[in-house]
């Protein structure tokens, strides 16, 4: 604090630098968001080959992430053994995706504020999981704003003009898929010791991906792609889209390694009502008031969600601070008790 009670220099670019990485962020995820609705909307482009796109942004994403790590040494490559690599990096490329195939494949039969509701679902989804998966414990206080927020989401569905039961089937599957992929890294990597930020996880997981997504594609869109002789490259739509998918996870791993998680999950928040806002006065969605009371029961019972993580994590630390003190507390008192005790010999000699 500088005089007068005023912030530092100091204290201030350091704000100024973390509001920037959000903004940048919900810039970047925004536009990966409308953009890829923009490509597999038959009303837009009218590319509706999600598996394509996926694949495309793959191979994008791992070339570029090859770059960064093996070329221009950006990022520490992580240590890992092939067995580890096939028994835990593989399935949740598998899972990983499964959820971005079916996120994609949603946008052409939903709206974007209508998938923004749906995904408040996910706090719900990674909590069951890890609840099934015996990596978080049951609460009731907890299962209750669980059925809050899937009430919510309920009443906004309830209240959608563009109801369409296989685009929320394929949405709701998304966001089951990318739930247990989560809960499969806590399980998989993170109980190993192994740490991968957003760039050694593309470098790992987005090649599996690559491999996976390739199965159906041969047997579901190749046959159409090949027989579509009006089809062409767009290297320009493709190649900016692609850009923004591994810019926004560049962003990620800038955000949160310059602020949180916890301020990316707020910052979420945010781009929520920003694209639900642009779906309705740009993209022209309609978004009825059903739709926003639902959304808003299910907001309050996310934000609250967040609040009580946030409480665990501080008393997590304060429990592991305080753990500290005591053993060096008991350390110092073990010396001085030593120390008191060569003396009293010295005396006796």
């Amino acid at each position: 604090m500088g005089k007068g009670g005023s912030l530092s220099e100091g204290v201030i670019k350091n704000i100024i630098i973390s509001y920037t990485y959000v903004a940048i962020w919900i810039f970047l995820s925004f536009t990966v968001i409308v953009y890829n609705k923009y490509i597999l909307d038959k009303k837009m482009y009218d590319w509706p080959f999600p598996i394509s796109l996926t694949m495309i942004h793959m191979s994008f994403c791992s070339t570029l992430a090859f770059l960064l790590i093996k070329v221009f040494k950006f990022v520490e490559p992580v240590s890992m053994s092939r067995d580890t690599y096939l028994r835990s990096v593989v399935p949740i490329g598998a899972l990983y995706s499964l959820s971005l195939w079916l996120s994609n494949s949603a946008y052409i039969y939903l709206s974007v504020s209508f998938i923004q509701m749906l995904k408040a679902l996910m706090p719900v989804a990674v909590y069951s999981i890890g609840v099934l998966f015996k990596k978080e414990g049951f609460k009731s206080e907890t299962m209750i704003n669980m059925l809050s927020i899937s009430f919510g989401v309920a009443i906004a569905a309830y209240g959608e003009a563009r109801f369409d039961v296989w685009g929320v089937i394929l949405q709701l599957g998304a966001v089951a898929f990318e739930a247990t992929r989560l809960v499969m890294i806590q399980i998989l990597l993170t109980s190993k010791g192994i740490t991968l930020n957003p760039i050694t996880s593309l470098y790992y997981v987005a090649p599996c991906c690559l491999a996976f997504l390739f199965i159906p594609w041969i047997v579901v869109e190749f046959p159409i792609l090949r027989d579509t002789s009006s089809f062409h490259f767009d290297y320009l739509i493709f190649g900016t889209n692609s850009f923004c998918a591994f810019a926004l996870n560049l962003a990620v791993f800038l955000l949160v390694g310059k602020t949180s998680a916890l301020t990316m999950n707020v910052a979420g928040v945010v781009k929520d009502w920003l694209l639900i806002a642009f779906s309705w006065s740009v993209i022209k969605d309609t978004v009825t008031p059903i739709n926003l009371f639902g959304y808003g029961i299910a907001f309050l019972g996310v934000a609250y969600y967040n609040h009580a993580k946030l409480q665990a994590l501080k008393a997590k630390d304060a429990q592991k601070t305080a753990q500290q003190v005591d053993e060096e507390t008991g350390r110092l008192l073990e010396e001085r008790e030593g120390n008191e005790g060569g003396r009293k010999n010295e005396l006796e000699d």
